[in-house]
């Protein structure tokens, strides 16, 4: 029991990773620190696609579902809507060149309008403090 509830934790851990590396640089307009963290993981999760890598959790899993006694994904909520999504059948070669194309491409985007808002507010900050010390040179 602990092992297949071991596997289940690995597999939601493996989920949430995924969502971090695909929409994790919305996290930047609030904490623009979790680039440091954000960044490696979009480019690890992105050669994982590109190379036809095995993320390290994948066999951690199975692993755990071997000692909890289950070889399948078949169960539980986790396993049927999780692991679907995860591992969709199917999944070719060219599907996943194309996945790490859209992590690079959403990423990208996301990247390029955080710098922009950034930038733009830097340089509002910028103006405003020009404006004050003008106006207490006049007054």
């Amino acid at each position: 029991m602990l092992y297949r509830w071991l596997a289940d934790l690995v597999l939601a851990l493996h989920l949430g990773f995924i969502l971090f590396v695909v929409l994790g640089a919305l996290l930047l307009r609030r904490w623009p620190r979790a680039i440091y963290l954000h960044l490696p993981a979009a480019v690890w999760g992105a050669l994982i696609e590109f190379t036809g890598g095995q993320c390290p959790l994948t066999p951690l899993e199975q692993y755990l579902r071997q000692r909890g006694g289950r070889p399948g994904y078949r169960g539980g909520f986790i396993e049927h809507y999780l692991t679907a999504a995860i591992y969709p059948n199917g999944l070719t070669r060219g599907i996943q060149l194309a996945l790490g194309l859209i992590v690079l491409a959403l990423n990208a985007v996301l990247y390029w309008r955080w710098w922009r808002v950034d930038r733009d507010r830097a340089h509002d900050v910028e103006s405003d403090d020009r404006s004050d010390q003008a106006r207490n040179r006049s007054v």
